[in-house]
């Protein structure tokens, strides 16, 4: 019988889009795969187009719809107010009781080896260890949120008081650069919040798999891989095995070319000011008037991919249907007219590998969502920071105070960031020495991304521990 690997990726094309290239991985290696896949219960469908455009260009590689109970925000099993935390844990929660039969069913066709799963699906390790499978957590995001990740319940029990009381002053994680407690995730920052708790659960499983796979290379983050293999995030007890194998970004190369490559054919070399926010990034109709007043008034090149604004906090919204920005209406007046010889704004989506790897791009505009952050990386693009949700500050942190590879708009943990911020962080990358300075780490570190994934590099070498390990049936280490 064929070998296969089951992987189980949270919801979210933040989530599916690493794990897809992680099972790529495992199809070149001549391991089969299996991607189960869960909808969020408000967006059901929502990975439709991608699997099938996925599946059209792998074919060996199989996805299995995980029907999840049709949870909706005003009944999910928790008795307190339901945020998008609490109904997508519920809903993975509901899913994963399905994942028993599930395997069995796999295992009358093929032997498997092991079970990868998203970090937000740790409940799945039960399942793993009733089949007797080997269990791996797969990280999509950086070395260092997963250091800080794996010593939170540590830090927990040894602390009584909550991140949002301590302002700015900065949090110290063994091996880390500090982290002002500002900057840790929203769903964080509460220890009384039932996200705060339930996530806690989920982090003190990590340290129970049998390894942990990261998306994320060993020279961009030095710092956070030493203390990931020196073991000092888990103070109390053995870390399992930790293998960084980033890399991983989708392919750049969509059947069709897009308006915005045409476009940008025609822009001088490193010229253009890239701004885009991720797949649920979007701004207050306000901000988004300030924005464009900024980068009117950088005189600099932009192509920027517009969301319809949003009303109210993000963090309390669940996301609904996509709209269609109608460009008029929320842009100053004349703005587009005004802008038409130097600028192209793109209505909610753009062909962000691709658009990064261009030579017309000088500086991406980014909210720091790890997938962002590392195509910016890969196309040695210099990064300005704006923050939105989840880890993104953790990210910024990084990006800035530690490695050196981004730049942050200020004010975005506050309600505005100003027309004269948007130009002054523009015109500076673009403009001044120091811009000139980040472009050329940037250039250094793209190198560093490549090299990780050739022969003898970081990544390949993890990765062909990984492949042995597994097809050897798992290394037995679990606690």
């Amino acid at each position: 019988m064929k070998e296969m690997v089951v992987l189980y990726p949270a919801m979210g094309m933040g989530h599916l889009t690493p794990m897809v290239e992680l099972a790529k991985l495992f199809l070149r290696d001549g391991l089969a795969v299996t991607v189960l896949v869960v909808d969020p219960p408000f967006k059901q469908g929502s990975s439709a187009p991608f699997i099938a455009a996925t599946s059209a260009a792998h074919p060996s590689l199989f996805f299995h719809q995980v029907p999840a109970a049709s949870l909706q925000p005003e009944s999910s099993p928790s008795s307190n107010p339901v945020t998008p935390m609490s109904l997508m844990l519920d809903t993975l929660r509901e899913a994963t009781a399905q994942l028993h039969l599930l395997i069995k069913s796999l295992s009358e066709s093929s032997t498997v080896r092991a079970l990868v799963v998203d970090f937000f699906c740790t409940d799945a390790l039960e399942v793993a260890t009733a089949l007797g499978l080997p269990c791996y957590l797969f990280f999509p995001s950086a070395a260092t949120s997963l250091a800080v990740e794996l010593y939170l319940p540590t830090l927990h029990s040894t602390t009584s008081t909550s991140f949002k009381d301590l302002g700015d002053a900065p949090v110290h994680f063994p091996g880390l650069h500090p982290i002002p407690a500002s900057d840790m995730p929203g769903p964080l920052q509460d220890r009384n919040d039932d996200g705060y708790k339930a996530l806690l659960v989920h982090l003190q499983r990590f340290p129970r798999f049998d390894g942990i796979l990261v998306n994320s290379f060993e020279s961009l983050e030095p710092r956070a891989v030493k203390a990931l293999k020196d073991g000092i995030c888990l103070p109390d007890r053995p870390m399992p095995p930790t293998y960084c194998i980033g890399p991983l970004i989708a392919e750049g190369k969509p059947s069709e070319k897009h308006e915005c490559i045409t476009w940008l054919d025609s822009q001088p070399k490193a010229s253009v000011v890239f701004l885009c926010f991720g797949s649920m990034g979007s701004f207050p109709a306000e901000q988004l008037k300030e924005t464009a007043t900024g980068l009117e008034r950088s005189g600099q090149r932009f192509l920027w991919v517009v969301r319809a604004p949003r009303n109210g906090d993000q963090t309390a919204k669940f996301p609904g249907p996509r709209l269609e920005p109608d460009l008029e209406a929320i842009l100053p007046v004349g703005f587009l007219e005004r802008t038409k010889d130097r600028g192209l704004v793109v209505k909610s989506w753009a062909p962000q590998v691709e658009v990064l790897a261009h030579e017309a791009v000088g500086a991406f505009v980014t909210h720091c969502g790890w997938n962002s952050t590392l195509e910016g990386v890969c196309a040695g693009v210099p990064l300005i920071g704006w923050p939105l949700y989840a880890e993104q500050r953790m990210n910024k942190v990084m990006l800035v105070q530690d490695i050196g590879l981004a730049v942050a708009v200020e004010g975005y943990d506050r309600e505005l960031v100003g027309a004269e911020e948007v130009e002054a962080k523009v015109r500076w990358v673009m403009e001044s020495e120091g811009g000139n300075k980040l472009r050329k780490r940037a250039a250094v570190m793209a190198e560093k991304a490549k090299e990780a994934w050739k022969d003898g590099g970081s990544s390949k070498a993890a990765w062909v521990e990984v492949v042995k390990v597994i097809k050897n049936g798992g290394n037995g280490v679990r606690g």
